[in-house]
């Protein structure tokens, strides 16, 4: 069963075609710094591989882009649309309507619209995939794989809030979690190495999801048990535009004191926070360069960056009652040196010892980064999200 793996996030579009059961990857590919004046974009068969540098408006161009290289007469991998016999679709949000993986139907794309307002920066562009893959592969199955589903493990006291219980109870406001298909894909892996490889104990890991939008989890035994990110996908740790975590008496500033309207906040915390407010650039690979050129504010935000996530490995370690490993995964987990060097510096206490040398070196392999005698594993984990969603898919159809 050959099957279009499609993951539209903030910023990018990854994309693969994988037959299954055989999780044979036939092709595969990004587009990234969508919205931006230059868009990268990959296309990579046993064959071929294909890399430009052109500007990709919105995700429906690059959606549409993607589909020419597919059928494309000289690069492509298929014949006709009617090869593939589903769509996998990575959807963020789904609120209290969602915990499994389900056949898109009009229904489904009706839910997934009306939490548009929990997820902006991903909802929008998760159902514009859903749209367009509708009209390219007319006759395949289109699935939704969600990235709450991998919290629901999380126990009451953290998913709750310390609000009115009417809150909850009527209206479903409470942690739901994202990521999950990422953190259950690589802690699945973390937990195989660690057993198998490293004979380490697993019991109790924090993965740590760096990208344009950024997330931790807290695992135990295989399962979440408490998740940085929570209502809609916008607090925690210091993300690409969303600020993370603020006090939230400075909304109530911005708006009684300083006139701002709920929406000009809104859009504030979402868009115009995070990486982008502390330096102007959104993109961490920028930032990196600036900060090694002398710039003193992407200096301090990578800083800043690194310390959110210190203390959110501290307080996972607490609820974890100990720490067997840490796993780094996603674009920024996995290709930045310079933040696992941050994160990890002056973690003694935690039993963290970094080898400098594994650090620097950039492979897509599962790998230690930590010294021999680092008594807490420090992990990179390449993350697959599209083969997790590929094999969601395929049990769910077959």
């Amino acid at each position: 069963m050959k099957i279009v793996i499609i993951n539209s996030g903030s910023s990018s579009i990854k994309y693969q075609l994988i037959e299954m059961p055989e999780q044979k990857v036939i092709c595969s590919g990004m587009i990234d710094r969508i919205g931006l004046d230059t868009s990268n974009l990959t296309y990579t068969t046993a064959t071929n591989k294909i890399v430009e540098s052109l500007p990709i408006a919105n995700h429906k161009v690059g959606l549409q882009k993607i589909a020419q290289l597919l059928m494309d007469e000289k690069v492509g991998v298929i014949q006709s649309t009617s090869e593939i016999k589903a769509v996998g679709h990575r959807v963020v949000h789904g609120g209290s309507s969602f915990s499994n993986t389900v056949v898109i139907t009009n229904e489904v794309k009706e839910e997934i619209r009306q939490l548009f307002e929990l997820a902006p920066l991903h909802n929008p562009a998760n159902l514009e995939g859903i749209i367009v893959a509708e009209q390219i592969f007319e006759s395949a199955k289109q699935v939704a794989v969600f990235d709450t589903a991998f919290h629901q493990t999380m126990p009451v006291e953290a998913y709750k809030y310390p609000i009115p219980n009417y809150l909850l109870s009527e209206h479903k406001i409470r942690a739901y979690g994202f990521h999950g298909t990422s953190h259950k894909y690589v802690s699945e892996k973390a937990i195989q190495y660690l057993t198998q490889t490293a004979n380490h104990k697993a019991d109790k890991i924090v993965t740590i999801h760096l990208g344009n939008g950024c997330s931790m989890t807290a695992i135990k035994d295989g399962k979440s048990i408490d998740h940085t990110l929570g209502f809609g996908p916008m607090n925690g740790l210091i993300m690409g535009t969303r600020s993370g975590d603020v006090d939230p008496s400075i909304i109530f500033y911005l708006i009684k004191s300083l006139g701002y309207s709920s929406d000009e906040v809104y859009s504030l915390l979402q868009k115009q926070s995070g990486m982008l407010g502390l330096t102007g650039y959104s993109d961490l690979r920028d930032i990196e360069s600036n900060a090694e050129a002398g710039n003193k504010d992407c200096q301090l935000a990578l800083a800043m960056n690194a310390y959110r996530i210190k203390k959110f490995i501290g307080s996972y370690a607490a609820v974890l009652n100990g720490l067997d490993a840490i796993v780094f995964t996603a674009g920024i987990g996995e290709n930045s040196d310079y933040i696992r060097r941050l994160v990890c510096a002056d973690m003694d206490y935690f039993g963290f010892e970094l080898d400098l040398e594994k650090n620097s070196i950039r492979s897509k392999e599962i790998r230690e980064i930590n010294t021999p005698s680092s008594k807490t594993k420090i992990l990179v984990v390449p993350t697959n999200e599209e083969v997790e969603i590929a094999n969601q898919v395929y049990d769910l159809l077959s």
